[in-house]
């Protein structure tokens, strides 16, 4: 068996962000409909929109590298999404709902900047400057989206939350 590089580790975890990408694409539409708060529900619908834009940028990074876009199952992922599908049924009738969807969509968010801050990282070290600039995008936006959440959070959701019940 040939000895793996950290080309072999790029591609695996391009694979594993894509897959990630087009599953939270199918779970955003969920979100916004369970969500309560005007700005949270416009929130996951802003983040849909760019995610589209960043499954269409992973793809161009697929192709700067030579290999075909194609996603690994995530495990992370699955699980965060699972997370958020038991807020969205155990709290459904809650005031604490829509903190609980907020809080789930920051993970998303705290794991896609891990993985692109390190796919950026990777492809500076592989020479792919048009991927870096690709991926730094899409990081940038990942993290102006979770400051975003983190202020909404603050400013109204994490309130509204200890409220009882009606």
């Amino acid at each position: 068996m040939a000895e793996k590089a950290l080309e072999d580790l790029f591609y695996d975890m391009l694979k594993d962000i894509y897959y990630a990408e087009r599953k939270i694409l199918k779970a955003l539409p969920k979100m916004a409909r369970g969500a309560k708060n005007p700005k949270l529900k416009a929130a996951f619908e802003k983040h849909r929109d760019e995610t589209e834009g960043q499954v269409e940028r992973l793809q161009q990074v697929f192709e700067i590298f030579g290999k075909r876009a194609m996603g690994k199952t995530c495990p992370a992922i699955d699980g965060i999404i699972e997370e958020g599908e038991e807020v969205l049924e155990e709290f459904k009738n809650s005031p604490a709902l829509d903190a609980g969807l907020l809080a789930t969509a920051q993970a998303v968010e705290h794991y896609e900047i891990a993985r692109y801050g390190t796919l950026k990282t990777w492809a500076m070290m592989l020479g792919l400057t048009e991927a870096v600039k690709l991926l730094d995008q899409t990081l940038q936006q990942e993290g102006k989206t979770d400051h975003d959440l983190t202020a909404l959070a603050e400013a109204s959701v994490n309130a509204s939350a200890l409220k009882k019940a009606a």
